[in-house]
């Protein structure tokens, strides 16, 4: 055999070798059964609209009350308590140009979202309004490599009734959870980062667009961004491995129900689905 064609047979080989092993690398690792209470529709923040803030009390009780899965984002206060709340800072929804993490608990909790009574609740607070009437899905926040949300996520769910699971961005989060506390069912989040983020490094956006990082958390269904169904490593996950799969954000019935039809678990808001529950809907902004 000519030299060259030896070397083109060993590198394709070595690329197959390591195709091989990124694929088992991201594999799930999760039985069907542990993700199926998962499998439905929520509500993006809540029931929010019409003077009901995404992210409050109100907006997880009018969800619970119609029977709404409930997603919802998590993040530390300066002194460790774990506050839900979407932004690093508090500008959008608390008009004050500070971050979250540097205030206290009481400090956060003293704050009014969008104008209204309502305070940023901690999660504590939201579990018992909550009371396991219907499956949280926790988005763990967070840009770096600082892991301390998790334990305090972990132990505030600690005896806890209702269903939960986490998802995030940041695969080192969720591998805490897949080193520390296995049995609780992860999602990886993701979207095209070199098109929706601006700032930070532009390796490490690739990175987590082309979810080259999946391998670290194997996560047992991914979230990812409607715009962007078509990434080569999110088929490969959602269609070789049988992983579960969320979509975000859904802002129309048609597309809830469609979504749906496709076995893809929408996130939605901006609309109450209609139909799916007994209760009369709330009413949001159109």
């Amino acid at each position: 055999m000519p030299p060259v064609v030896t070397v083109l047979v060993c590198c394709g080989a070595a690329l197959l070798v390591l195709l091989a092993l990124w694929l088992f690398l991201i594999a799930p690792r999760a039985r069907r059964a542990a993700v199926k209470p998962f499998l439905r529709g929520y509500a993006h923040r809540g029931l929010w609209g019409q003077g009901v803030p995404e992210n409050s009390l109100t907006a997880f009780r009018l969800a619970a009350e119609q029977g709404f899965a409930i997603e919802l984002d998590v993040q530390l206060s300066s002194d460790g308590e774990v506050m839900v709340f979407h932004d690093y800072t508090l500008t959008r929804m608390c008009k004050t140009e500070q971050k979250l993490a540097d205030l206290s608990a009481a400090d956060l909790g003293a704050l009014k979202l969008d104008g209204t009574d309502e305070g940023i609740p901690t999660l504590r607070e939201v579990l018992t309004v909550v009371a396991g009437r219907v499956p949280l899905l926790i988005e763990l926040k967070g840009e770096n490599g600082n892991v301390s949300l998790c334990p305090r996520v972990a132990a505030a769910l600690e005896g806890y009734e209702g269903e939960w699971c986490v998802e995030s961005f940041n695969p080192l989060l969720l591998r805490w959870f897949k080193k520390h506390r296995p049995d609780v069912v992860r999602g990886l989040l993701s979207t095209d980062l070199i098109k929706e983020k601006k700032s930070g490094s532009r390796i490490l956006n690739f990175a987590l667009s082309a979810l080259l990082l999946t391998f670290l958390c194997r996560p047992q269904f991914h979230a990812w961004d409607q715009k962007y169904p078509r990434r080569a490593a999110l088929r490969c996950g959602l269609v070789l491995f049988g992983a579960a799969s969320f979509v975000y954000t859904v802002k129309s019935e048609q597309a809830y129900r469609a979504h749906l039809a496709k076995e893809q678990y929408p996130i939605f808001d901006g609309f109450v689905p209609a139909g799916l529950v007994g209760s009369a809907p709330v009413r949001l902004p159109k």
